[in-house]
């Protein structure tokens, strides 16, 4: 495990650990969503006990396990390679994806003891972790809300709602009711929440929804797509 990218940073604030902890679930989504290839390739059965490790930085890693005992941080589990080629993908993905949820809290709340925080504090950390979806929710497309948000009427499953942008002026109670109806959805990608004024892509396949910066999607480049599949459906196949 790179030390760089865990004992040497300490958060001390509820906003400090907070930021830490999204860092370190933005590359863990990564690793399970936009660059699930390259993870499923990491997690060879063949080596030893492996572990996936998220960064600040929304970085992510697939390393052995620290060697000091105890270790600087609490550890994710152990051995996740080994079950890579026993299961469906899409429920090894979704194991991996639950204990990195519990890895996440564990590392937010050792903080959290280490440095002192109250009852106040504990309590306005979780309300925070709590608003984000899990990594499992994300990963399993099972986000509150999940629906649909492009202009059904030209069938078209790219978006762009910026006022004045290509698909013209949204009056005010239009964009009321959107934000209504699609406010609690998720990316896919990045888990952050839907908002009117970004560009959003559906996949056809798994039918989640992605900001376009988030898969490398311009609005210009989606007006060529007629069947759109997210960085996962795309490098899915069948498994040995």
């Amino acid at each position: 495990m790179d030390a760089a990218g865990a004992a040497a940073y300490n958060p001390r604030t509820v906003e400090e650990v907070f930021r830490d902890y999204k860092g370190r679930r933005s590359g863990m989504i990564k690793a399970l969503t936009t660059d699930v290839e390259d993870f499923f390739r990491q997690c060879d059965p063949e080596k030893e006990n492996l572990c996936l490790y998220g960064f600040p930085s929304e970085q992510w890693e697939v390393n052995l396990p620290a060697e000091e005992v105890p270790p600087e941080l609490p550890e994710p589990a152990l051995g996740i390679n080994f079950a890579r080629d026993g299961m469906q993908e899409n429920d090894w993905l979704a194991l991996v994806a639950v204990h990195s949820d519990a890895w996440l809290l564990s590392v937010a709340f050792y903080f959290g003891a280490r440095f002192g925080f109250d009852k106040s504090d504990r309590k306005r950390l979780f309300n925070m972790i709590n608003d984000l979806p899990t990594i499992f929710e994300v990963v399993s497309g099972n986000t509150k809300k999940q629906t649909k948000m492009a202009n059904h009427s030209n069938n078209n499953k790219s978006k762009s709602n910026t006022k004045g942008g290509k698909y013209g002026k949204v009056d005010e109670e239009e964009e009321d009711e959107e934000e209504d109806e699609h406010g609690d959805a998720l990316c896919g990608a990045c888990g952050e929440n839907y908002a009117s004024d970004e560009f959003w892509i559906c996949c056809d396949l798994c039918e989640r929804w992605f900001h376009g910066k988030c898969v490398k999607i311009t609005p210009a480049k989606a007006e060529h797509i007629k069947h759109y599949k997210c960085p996962s459906c795309s490098t899915k196949r069948a498994r040995p």
